[in-house]
């Protein structure tokens, strides 16, 4: 989501779909925050995962190695780099939990990379977990939109977005090289089907200020007032708002109907296949899955998908992410079939608004 370089965000949309800034970096060979290499007794639990809530991590790894005595290993990458890795070290595996977003869950699970983790998830749906048990949502996030201070965005339609006032003053991340971007796509995707998406988004090029293959970028560009509304994510926004003091307000467009809906980007987590440390590996997982530690996640601006800690309150001022999306529809789409048409998706969005 955001992408360091454009040449990068173009290698990682020829290859999978990219959902957050997770897809952004390179992957780190050697561990970084967590609680450290080694505990008293030589217990570790290594993580690889993609990037978005270390700090919220640093502070939950202290808190299991004080309860446990095992010390967490963590290593922040690409969410797609993450499956990438662990594939590449099947004949000498090196990560025991494995957190990335969908469809790379989907992927490291055909691709055999996964085991099922035995950790107790009655708490969680049905729509945010594995049926075979390798894989349940650590994290919720989700697709939104921003709007400057001057807008009245409580009752923005999708159709609204097409009106004149917005010429020049609306911009979105380009599917296919941004995360949100692509996320726009499979949102419109599901709400008008792949030709009405098209349809819609070529309407919406008239008043689009360009391409950008950075969703990050365009939170200064909404606070300043040069553009009035783009896309986002809830967690990257919150952050944004929480720590900068933006002045920008998190929407979620309507249909015709006034429904507003978004799409679920969330964090999930599984256990590797050929864990050198399984046993350490579930009870980190069933630590992180734990009420206590779930209700926690307003910290890191994500939103839990257990029954008994979604509606955590927020962490400080502010509207908490459980409580934005409280009364929006929640798309989750069918991970594995965006990816198998990934590739033939962007290049119809291509052709259709001349990007």
């Amino acid at each position: 989501m955001r992408n360091t370089n454009n040449r990068l965000a173009r290698t990682l949309a020829r290859t999978a779909l990219v959902l957050t800034s997770a897809t952004a970096l390179a992957f780190g060979l050697t561990a970084c925050g967590g609680t450290g290499t080694d505990s008293a007794d030589g217990k570790t639990v290594t993580v690889y995962s993609a990037d978005g809530v270390g700090d919220w991590y640093k502070s939950q790894f202290a808190k299991f190695k004080d309860q446990t005595g095992i010390a967490v290993n963590l290593v922040e990458a690409g969410s797609g780099e993450v499956v990438n890795r662990v594939d590449k070290e099947q004949s000498n595996p090196q990560a025991d939990v494995i957190v990335t977003l969908p469809p790379f869950m989907q992927k490291a699970d055909k691709q055999g990379l996964l085991q099922p983790s035995g950790v107790d998830t009655a708490a969680f749906p049905a729509a945010d977990k594995d049926a075979g048990g390798k894989w349940v949502t650590l994290a919720g996030n989700y697709l939104c939109f921003i709007a400057n201070p001057s807008v009245d965005a409580a009752k923005l339609t999708w159709d609204d977005l097409l009106k004149p006032e917005f010429q020049g003053k609306l911009q979105y991340s380009t599917p296919g090289q941004a995360g949100d971007g692509t996320a726009v796509l499979i949102l419109l995707q599901q709400l008008y089907g792949k030709q009405g998406a098209l349809d819609y988004l070529t309407k919406l090029q008239v008043n689009n200020v360009g391409p950008s293959s950075s969703t990050g970028k365009l939170q200064a560009k909404v606070d300043k007032g040069e553009i009035l509304i783009a896309n986002g994510d809830i967690q990257m926004n919150l952050a944004t708002v929480k720590e900068k003091g933006s002045k920008f307000s998190v929407f979620f467009p309507a249909a015709a109907d006034g429904k507003a809906s978004t799409v679920a980007l969330p964090y999930l987590v599984g256990l590797a296949k050929g864990a050198p440390h399984t046993d350490e590996g579930k009870k980190l997982i069933e630590f992180l899955l734990s009420a206590d530690v779930q209700k926690t996640l307003p910290e890191a601006n994500a939103v839990s998908a257990r029954t008994d800690a979604k509606d955590a309150p927020a962490a400080g001022n502010g509207p908490s992410p459980a409580a934005l999306v409280k009364n929006v529809e929640i798309v989750r789409p069918d991970w594995n079939q965006v990816l198998t048409d990934l590739d033939a998706d962007v290049a119809a969005y291509q052709k259709a608004t001349g990007s």
